[in-house]
């Protein structure tokens, strides 16, 4: 709090140093040309992020608005004439305040008052583009698996995904069982067709299904384990798997939204495909989970429980478990059925 109000005591004095002997004098701005062409291509870039439809085009965006963001900070402040004698030498003590006060915000917080205006998301990956270097040459120098896994996470982050894949390339090296460095890199070895226009290679979509999978065993409980392993299953047409590991994804971070899309896809498929599962979503999957892995409800894939028992429950209702009386006898074999599956299952 104090080292704020010390910043707004030595603005002030700067800002009024500079502007008493210049207020009569409003020259000519050099750089005003190109600041307005700077100003004027954010606000187109913002503009398009705004009303982004196609979604391969995000990264490219965002990665000129941050260049944009830091031309803008590099143009020196817009040039003022001082008056003879005393004014000019208040001028230039202003200006000199005022340049102090500009190296020492930019390293501390005046940043975060330029990233308030963007959304959560952009600001995150301005900052994590702005912060690309730095990152990258500590990693080169000193060649430890957690540094190269800071310069990955920037550049993944960031979209600049040619330096993710040498930075977690490399931090695989010091560590080949790093979950973070095998699942990113699988994810963007299996989408890399979408970033090129180039169609995927066989081995090199099951070499990348096999790092997302190694990621998912080494570090089941990390929620973007299991979310890379179903948006890989998802694209082998592995549907009942994928969607069980995207809704375990959803168990371990219940805030994430990254999968619903996919999750409404695959239950869609899923029903269309298998009348049991069309009769357990429309019945069963709001309180068990849309693959019977638990919810509301408890897990029917840990239960223990007889065919006649899940009949019993499933006709009657039991404590805070519905009766579905009305259910025929043949879409209840369908739901014992299945039920009897999933308990074989796991």
């Amino acid at each position: 709090m104090l080292s704020v109000l010390l910043l707004i005591l030595i603005g002030g004095a700067a800002l009024w140093l500079v502007l008493e002997p210049l207020r009569r004098a409003a020259p000519e701005d050099p750089d005003a040309p190109e600041r307005a062409r700077l100003l004027a291509e954010r606000d187109r870039l913002y503009g398009e992020l705004n009303g982004l439809e196609d979604e391969a085009r995000r990264p490219d965006l965002e990665r000129r608005a941050a260049l944009t963001l830091r031309a803008l900070d590099a143009l020196p402040p817009p040039a003022r004439t001082g008056q003879p004698g005393r004014s000019r030498t208040l001028a230039l003590t202003g200006v000199g305040v005022a340049a102090l006060l500009t190296v020492a915000g930019a390293v501390t917080f005046i940043p975060r008052w330029q990233l308030a205006s963007l959304e959560a998301g952009e600001a995150s990956k301005v900052q994590a583009v702005l912060k690309l270097p730095a990152l990258k040459a500590t990693a080169q120098r000193t060649e430890r698996s957690a540094d190269y896994l800071a310069w990955g996470r920037a550049a993944f982050d960031s979209a600049n995904y040619d330096q993710a894949v040498s930075a977690y390339g490399n931090a695989l090296k010091t560590d080949p069982r790093q979950p973070e460095a095998l699942r990113r890199l699988g994810i963007l070895l299996l989408t890399r067709g979408e970033q090129t226009g180039t169609p995927i290679k066989a081995e090199d979509a099951e070499r990348a299904a096999l790092l997302i999978r190694a990621a998912a065993q080494l570090a089941p409980d990390e929620p973007e384990s299991q979310l890379l392993l179903g948006f890989a299953l998802s694209r082998f047409g592995q549907d009942q798997e994928a969607l069980q590991a995207l809704e375990r994804y959803r168990t371990l971070d219940p805030a994430g939204r990254d999968a619903d899309d996919v999750i409404t896809s695959l239950r869609a498929r899923l029903n269309q495909s298998d009348p049991a599962l069309k009769l357990y979503a429309g019945s069963c999957a709001s309180c068990h989970g849309a693959s019977g892995a638990g919810g509301i409800g408890p897990s029917l894939r840990d239960s223990t429980l007889s065919r006649a028992a899940l009949r019993s429950i499933t006709v009657n209702g039991k404590g805070a478990m519905p009766a579905y009386p009305r259910l025929t006898d043949a879409e209840l074999k369908l739901l014992l059925d299945l039920m009897e599956k999933w308990q074989k299952e796991g």
